[in-house]
């Protein structure tokens, strides 16, 4: 900020415990050059760490920075909330603490809002960066060409989602509209509601040209799981609930039809776009080898009709086996006194045991394709599970005064599991 000029725009960053994370975003923005004043509006949830000094750092440096220290940490909104509202420019834009923006799109999207006073919110895709190699390693949906929609024109927009599998959550927003605007959702995706109510006020335009960068691969900790994450693998019902939300605005702004057919319409592409989003939630999953959880969604996705859907048909042959050693690995850590588990007649009982342990057989228990000598029958019995290639070898192991509870097979462990 310099002088008596007004703000043209406010970066807020809501934050907690992430020092090393916002200084480096702090270092990024000390690289700007807008042509207007900005601010950089910090709202700190009562971090423990080093944040309140290391952000007087920057202060003394000179970067244009209003910091905000809440007495105790009430959450996630509460502390985007308190950014929001101490924000002084005609427009904001939220930064996550480790992520950046491309700030010569930033001064063209400002320039946009300035010649189109009617757009309340100028929204874009995002790419996601991997700040180790400075690379842009994909984007956040694509739009083909700057599209504005007039005030309150929901079916068009709503389509517009539709067709593109749109998650609006990235813009440049008037501050006079976040007041009403930007309030909690917690059931319903935030980005949808917010978007119905940005609709609800004024225009709206998607722009093509990305000017945020979402960090997945950070060079402050280049393995760390990203923010975000929870929400691809198990919010689908928010983001349905989102897009019925918006419906429902635009249907009591009586722009959005609903006869009987028209609902039926709606929900159906309503969970259309759930069912893709599951999609992306089978791959992450099936990536984190939770095997279990993506054959979940898979049997709630063949059965919705969307059987064919490419991160299904992707995992079909691999995710039976996998989900029956995820669910053995699962049983032999659950019970107590196991010692060792049997690998008995396995072709590579090498290559089963390290998968085992990569998907979490406790390391003290021991992985061996044979019974142990030296060991008494009671004691190798009690400290035992087995799991046999061949149901005929169950016999055998029954015989020996093994329960039948600690014996298991292939079908044991994937006769559920049907794709």
């Amino acid at each position: 900020m310099s002088g008596d000029s007004p703000v043209k725009l406010s970066i807020c960053i809501p934050t907690y415990n992430r020092e090393a994370y916002l200084r480096n975003a702090l270092e990024y923005c000390e690289g700007f050059a807008f042509s207007f004043p900005y601010e950089i509006v910090i709202s700190d949830n009562a971090s423990t760490d080093g944040t309140e000094s290391m952000v007087a750092e920057f202060i003394e440096r000179g970067l244009p920075i209003r910091y905000f220290r809440r007495a105790v940490n009430g959450g996630a909104t509460p502390n985007q909330i308190n950014a929001f509202q101490h924000a002084l420019g005609e427009y904001t834009i939220y930064l996550a603490d480790d992520d950046l923006l491309i700030a010569p799109e930033v001064e063209n999207v400002v320039r946009y809002l300035d010649e189109n006073p009617d757009v309340v919110a100028a929204h874009a895709p995002w790419t996601i960066y991997d700040e180790v190699q400075d690379l842009d390693l994909s984007q956040f949906y694509a739009v083909a060409a700057d599209r504005k929609f007039e005030r309150r024109d929901f079916f068009e927009m709503f389509c517009f989602l539709f067709e593109g599998h749109i998650f609006p959550e990235i813009a440049i927003v008037r501050s006079s509209a976040m007041r009403s605007a930007w309030v909690p959702r917690e059931l319903c995706f935030y980005a949808f509601s917010h978007l119905a109510h940005f609709l609800d006020m004024g225009a709206v335009t998607f722009l093509k040209t990305p000017f945020y960068r979402s960090v997945a691969v950070s060079k402050i900790a280049p393995s760390r799981q990203q923010a975000g994450f929870d929400d691809v693998v198990t919010s689908w019902d928010r983001y349905r609930g989102g897009l019925e939300y918006f419906l429902h605005i635009g249907a009591k702004r009586g722009v959005i039809d609903m006869s009987d057919e028209s609902r039926i319409a709606y929900d159906q592409m309503c969970r259309h776009f759930m069912m893709v989003r599951m999609g992306v939630a089978i791959r992450f999953w099936f990536a984190r080898k939770d095997y279990i959880k993506a054959y979940e969604l898979c049997a709630r996705m063949i059965f919705a009709g969307h059987g064919d859907n490419v991160e299904v048909t992707k995992v079909a042959d691999t995710l039976p086996a996998m989900v029956g050693l995820q669910t053995l690995a699962g049983k032999v850590g659950a019970m107590t006194g196991i010692e060792r588990l049997i690998l008995d007649g396995m072709t590579d009982p090498e290559m089963v045991a390290e998968l085992l342990q990569d998907l979490g057989v406790p390391t003290e228990v021991a992985i061996v394709a044979e019974e142990p000598e030296g060991l008494s029958a009671e004691a190798l019995i009690e400290g035992s599970i087995v799991f046999v290639s061949e149901e005929a070898r169950r016999e055998h192991y029954l015989a020996k005064g093994y329960r039948p509870t600690v014996i298991f097979s292939d079908l044991d462990l994937t006769q559920h599991v049907l794709l």
